[in-house]
């Protein structure tokens, strides 16, 4: 295995099965699937003790993941209402995967989302919901095909445009403040000796790491729920 510095903030290491065939992974896929990891993990720590939990809780893991899941789906219910409250699952794994990407540079770890290659996936599948969405609550009444002609057909091609601009939207949102986080503490790590990595830059990480990255993992989730209400009949 060897590996090399790509712009000095990512590595690629070449795994070699043969002597002439090998496989490249960098940084971010390494990230991801130690996150994925950890999340199967507790999925299924919670998968099996649920079937154990009270109706009055009892212990404390239950009291989280209750207050976890009743949280969130108060909140998806606030912004999409009960008809559409269903898309919370989705949602949550969602938000689930973007805090734990985005803090994950202080374990060490280069953030999945600080790589375009990662958010613009994660905000195409939103785009895709946003169409299944349209056509599955407007179809009937035909308000879906009409939305892409309005206000006259000529606007059509610029419409469809729009609608799949918001994936790049999306994505570039999250995947530049990320990136540019992680480039301003490499720069502001590189400032100090490492035994004084634990004051400012110790602070600044914590600010870039923890709190802005569970604040665009927010955002990203509720920008995506605004556009997919876009698409669907409002609730009186």
């Amino acid at each position: 295995m060897d590996n090399n510095l790509d712009f000095n903030i990512q590595t690629y290491h070449r795994i070699y099965l043969t002597d002439e065939l090998w496989i490249s992974i960098n940084d971010t896929l390494i990230s991801t699937w130690i996150i994925g990891g950890i999340l199967i993990i507790f999925a299924i720590i919670a998968r099996i003790k649920i079937k154990n939990f009270k109706p009055v809780p009892e212990t404390r893991f239950q009291n989280i993941i209750e207050a976890m899941v009743e949280g969130f789906d108060n909140f998806v219910a606030g912004v999409m209402t009960r008809k559409y409250a269903f898309l919370g699952n989705w949602f949550f794994g969602v938000f689930m995967f973007l805090v734990f990407a985005n803090i994950s540079g202080i374990f060490g770890l280069r953030p999945p989302t600080a790589d375009f290659a990662t958010t613009y996936p994660i905000a195409l599948t939103t785009v895709i919901l946003m169409q299944y969405m349209g056509i599955r609550y407007n179809m009937k009444k035909g308000e879906y095909v009409r939305e892409f002609f309005r206000p006259v057909f000529l606007f059509a091609p610029l419409n469809v445009i729009s609608e799949f601009s918001r994936s790049i939207s999306l994505s570039l949102r999250l995947f530049g403040n990320m990136a540019g986080g992680l480039i301003v503490m490499g720069l502001i790590y590189g400032l100090f000796p490492w035994f004084l990595s634990i004051g400012i830059p110790g602070g600044l990480s914590i600010y870039f790491d923890i709190i802005v990255g569970a604040l665009h993992a927010f955002m990203f989730v509720v920008l995506s729920m605004y556009f997919i209400m876009m698409k669907v009949p409002q609730e009186d």
